[in-house]
């Protein structure tokens, strides 16, 4: 290769790679948040979106959006100590996730509100499982008619390929401190005494869980546990049962924030966001990130509903 073709190659790749650098240094390090033309007083906007996870969200183009706690809790803290702003909106659109990871949320939101903040949830497509679990902790709850939220309960799956393995000619040889170190692996069934403390540990979690909803939503627990069986409700079944306050839009719910911010006419709304990655910077985002009509809709949710990858999931 010449020195001219090393030049041109060089010009090229600096043409191709300084961009994306730059966009990966804007999306991390300046976007913290996002605001429209002020028109008045503000109102935020955060967004949960994605399965739930404990530790910190991601978005790929080549995987699904997570929303991670941690991720969540700190946009959260940004707002508890913004004193400019004085209400949110919580704009969920998740099938659920992680307990520990739902349960995180919903106690940063209540030290939030305990700060003085006022904070509205308006569910999108989905918001069941963990997604309604953070969602029980706000001041107030709309949905849309047609969302699809409830799915309270916990759910935990372990798959027993022993006879398939012992077929094929595999065999697993397991060294272990103790008789429950491997409970739940493929290469053996469950015993009796290990499906009883498996139950009693998804009994504890549920009732935290039915213990949260009960308290946040103000409804004495004995009633949650009724409908608390794993069913999913429309947001105008879940209104009928208390599950959601009034059915609207995310206009509805700005403008509600933006009365219990003591905001008369106008507002402006102050979104606030996790750095966005580099494939975000360059692509952009969407608000939903589990649309009807994505991974076959009401069949991907159900799946997320149904079962879980591994640990344990609010569902």
């Amino acid at each position: 290769m010449n020195r001219r073709n090393i030049i041109i190659l060089v010009v090229i790749l600096a043409a191709i790679v300084l961009p994306l650098f730059v966009a990966a240094i804007v999306g991390t390090v300046i976007l913290v948040s996002r605001e429209k033309p002020f028109l008045g007083g503000q109102v935020a906007l955060i967004r949960i979106e994605g399965v739930i996870t404990a530790g910190r969200g991601s978005a790929s183009p080549f995987s699904e959006a997570t929303a991670g706690a941690e991720t969540i809790i700190n946009v959260l803290e940004q707002f508890r100590k913004d004193r400019s702003v004085k209400s949110a909106v919580i704009r969920i659109n998740s099938p659920g996730g992680s307990a520990a990871g739902s349960q995180e949320v919903y106690q940063e939101i209540n030290r939030v509100r305990k700060d003085g903040k006022k904070i509205t949830v308006s569910m999108g497509d989905v918001a069941a499982s963990g997604g309604y679990y953070i969602a029980s902790a706000a001041d107030r709850i709309i949905a849309d008619p047609a969302t699809l939220t409830g799915s309270i309960g916990v759910i935990m799956q372990t798959a027993d390929m022993s006879k398939l393995l012992e077929k094929i000619g595999i065999s697993y040889g397991t060294i272990k401190s103790g008789p429950h170190k491997d409970m739940g692996s493929i290469s053996r069934p469950l015993t009796p005494e290990e499906k009883a403390l498996l139950q009693g540990m998804i009994n504890d979690v549920y009732d935290q869980f039915l213990t949260d909803v009960a308290a946040g939503r103000k409804i004495p627990k004995a009633e949650v546990r009724k409908i608390a069986d794993g069913r999913i409700f429309t947001g105008r079944q879940a209104k009928k049962i208390k599950l959601v306050d009034r059915l609207g839009s995310l206009d509805d719910a700005m403008r509600a924030a933006a009365d219990d911010a003591g905001i008369k006419g106008e507002y402006s709304v102050k979104e606030y966001q996790r750095p966005l990655g580099l494939f975000e910077v360059l692509f952009g985002t969407s608000e939903s990130r589990v649309p009807f009509g994505h991974n076959g809709a009401v069949g991907e949710l159900a799946r997320r509903l149904l079962q879980a990858d591994s640990g344990v999931k609010v569902d």
